[in-house]
Formats: structure tokens, C-alpha cells, sequence
């Protein structure tokens, strides 16, 4: 391999912090608005404009306006599948754990407006199987409340996780602005998702402090946390998270989009391996950030001073912290090994 980008380029990699509607590249989002005239232009330049975020709460409305676009099975269908080509065909992906949030596409508190949660699961489900069949792409899902909206969302999230649970369905999350959005409230939903065996994968101290992440860790049982920026802050907390084998799912380039770090220069990364952190790089939403998970994988090799090697040991991390079953695991890790031995 010549250079660090060829080597990223290739190299098998596990995505476990990627948005569904989130990563709904121009492309995507073009035939959706083409699909659904209205709020968002379906001009590929008016749309990269469209998307520069000015902080974490315009990034939140736009956001909401592209899911507002996916209105119909056929919509579901096609944004999952072609998210799942991007992926395995532009970034070497693997194996993925999408973040899927069904309440905004079901949409139960707008009668009418919405589709029905056998719907949404047999859209995405029908497009996972495509998506292995077309690209050998696995692709698992985490079912996330939007925090924005209240316990009701939380209420809703967890009847579609335990009573419409698809064939994938891997871990149930939380995501949303966190101010104003306290995690403690959440402890019944995710208590009840754990004891239907699902993962606790919540976002927390992305834009608030260290609190939010013993939070999720304390009650909600958090096996990885989304984000955990401000964790860097408290080192008593970054010892509990590296002794108790907890990933910090990091998202660099995110982080500064969503003013979460100031810089990549002051970002935590380096933080959190020092401190033995479990550290597994991700890209969130990433075309909406203007990046990709290979560029996340450079920007993490430059700040932590990386080579090669340690290169394909994040994308190993990865897979450990990933909930595939054992035979996918041991693929994925084999098939580094071979892709490093060249």
C-alpha cells in the first residue's frame, strides 16, 4: 500500500454509529425530494448549501426535513438500500449497525400522515437481505427515541422494538439534542429493551457534560455510548468506562460540525485512548458532515499518530465492540487480518 488513504480505502471495516435517514447522501435525498416537491430542493448544488450546519440545533432541523421526505414503504425501501450500496461499495463496510427511528416515520401522533410499523419493518427488512444478497453488506439495527420528542416517542420506540421486533433488530438507543432531555426518564424503556435482550447503544455527553454519560451508563445500562465527548472531562468516569469495557463510539468530524469540540485538534480521541478507553471510530450522518467513514478513519490515524497497523486495530475494535453474531465476527476479523498481510 502506498499511502495511509489507499490502505483505509480497502480495509474491511464495521460501522456501528451511522444514521439511517442520516446518511442519505445528495444523490439519495435529490430523488426523495424529486419524489416529495416542497422543503427541500432536489438541485444537487441548492442541496449541498442547504446542508452547511451553522450548530447542532439547525443541524437537528435539517435533519428533520430530510426525514420528512421518507413518507412511504417504497420511500423506507430505497433510501435503506442504497445507503447499504454506499457503504459496502464506497467504504469497504462489512458489517453496519444502522440507527433506525421508526416514531418519524411512523409518525403516530400525525393520523394520516404517517406509515403503518409493519410497513416500516418489512421495508427495511426486505432491503437488509437485498442489500446481503447484492453487496455482502450485514446489516443489524438499533432502534433510537428521538429525545426531542418526549416520552411518547420512548413509548412508541419500545412497543415497535419488543411488539413489530424485525429479524435484525440488535439494540435500542437514544438520540436528539440532549439539553433539555434528561436521560433518567428513559430508564423504564431501556430497562424493559434490555430484558428483551437488546443492546443499550444511547448517545450522551455529545453536547453536555460528563453527568449525561454516567447517566446512560448507571440507568440505562449503556453497553457503548453515542458520542461521550465530555467524558474527557472527568477522569474518574474514563476509568469506569475503560474498566468496564464500555466503547466510546467516536464521531470526529460530527463533533465539530455540531460545535460539540471546537476543533479535530481539540478533540478528545487521544483522551480516550490514554486513558484505555475502548475507542471505535464512526461518521454519524455523514453526508450531511460533508465527510465518510474512510476520511474519519485518516482524521482519527492523524490524531492519534497512527500507522497502518494501528489502523486496521480500529477497525478490529470495531468488530469487538459490534453485536454480530460470533460466525460474522470472525469473519470480519479474519478477512483484516488477510487484507493487512496484503
Amino acid at each position: 500500500m502506498s499511502t495511509l488513504r489507499e490502505f483505509v480505502s480497502g480495509l474491511p471495516k464495521a460501522e456501528l454509529h451511522v444514521h439511517h435517514v442520516g446518511s442519505a447522501s445528495p444523490r439519495i435525498v435529490s430523488e426523495l425530494a424529486a419524489r416529495h416537491p416542497g422543503t427541500v430542493p432536489s438541485d444537487l448544488d441548492a442541496l449541498r448549501e442547504f446542508f452547511e450546519f451553522r450548530d447542532f440545533a439547525h443541524f437537528i432541523e435539517v435533519y428533520l426535513a430530510v426525514v420528512a421526505l421518507v413518507r412511504t414503504p417504497e420511500d423506507v425501501r430505497y433510501l435503506t438500500y442504497e445507503v447499504g450500496r454506499e457503504l459496502a461499495e464506497g467504504q469497504a463496510v462489512r458489517y453496519a449497525e444502522l440507527t433506525c427511528t421508526p416514531y418519524t416515520s411512523v409518525r403516530p401522533h400525525e393520523p394520516g400522515v404517517g406509515m403503518a410499523i409493519e410497513a416500516y419493518t418489512e421495508a427495511i427488512e426486505d432491503a437488509r437481505v437485498a442489500v446481503e444478497r447484492d453487496f455482502g453488506l450485514v446489516l443489524r439495527w438499533i432502534y433510537d427515541i428521538p429525545g426531542e420528542s418526549g416520552l411518547p416517542a420512548a413509548d412508541a420506540t419500545l412497543d415497535y422494538a419488543l411488539h413489530h421486533r424485525p429479524d435484525a433488530l440488535v439494540g435500542f438507543g437514544l438520540g436528539g439534542p440532549e439539553i433539555g432531555v434528561p436521560r433518567p426518564q428513559f430508564q423504564p424503556h431501556f430497562d424493559a429493551a434490555r430484558a428483551a435482550g437488546l443492546h443499550s447503544v444511547p448517545h450522551a455527553g455529545e453536547t453536555t457534560g460528563p453527568q449525561t454519560v454516567w447517566d446512560a451508563v448507571r440507568l440505562l445500562g449503556a453497553e457503548r455510548i453515542g458520542h461521550g465527548t465530555s467524558a474527557a472531562q472527568d477522569p474518574a468516569l474514563l476509568e469506569h468506562l475503560a474498566e468496564h469495557g464500555i466503547a466510546l463510539e467516536v464521531c470526529p468530524t460530527s463533533n465539530v460540525a455540531t460545535r460539540a469540540v471546537a476543533s479535530l485538534e481539540e478533540h478528545p480521541i487521544g483522551i480516550f485512548r490514554d486513558a484505555g478507553v475502548t475507542v471505535t471510530v464512526h461518521s454519524d450522518d455523514p453526508p450531511m458532515f460533508g465527510t465518510t467513514l474512510n476520511q474519519e478513519y485518516e482524521v482519527a490515524a492523524r490524531l492519534l499518530d497512527l500507522d497502518t497497523a494501528g489502523v486496521a486495530d480500529l477497525a478490529r475494535a470495531s468488530v469487538h465492540a459490534s453485536f454480530a453474531e460470533d460466525d460474522v465476527r470472525r469473519r470480519l476479523l479474519a478477512e483484516i487480518d488477510d487484507y493487512v498481510a496484503g
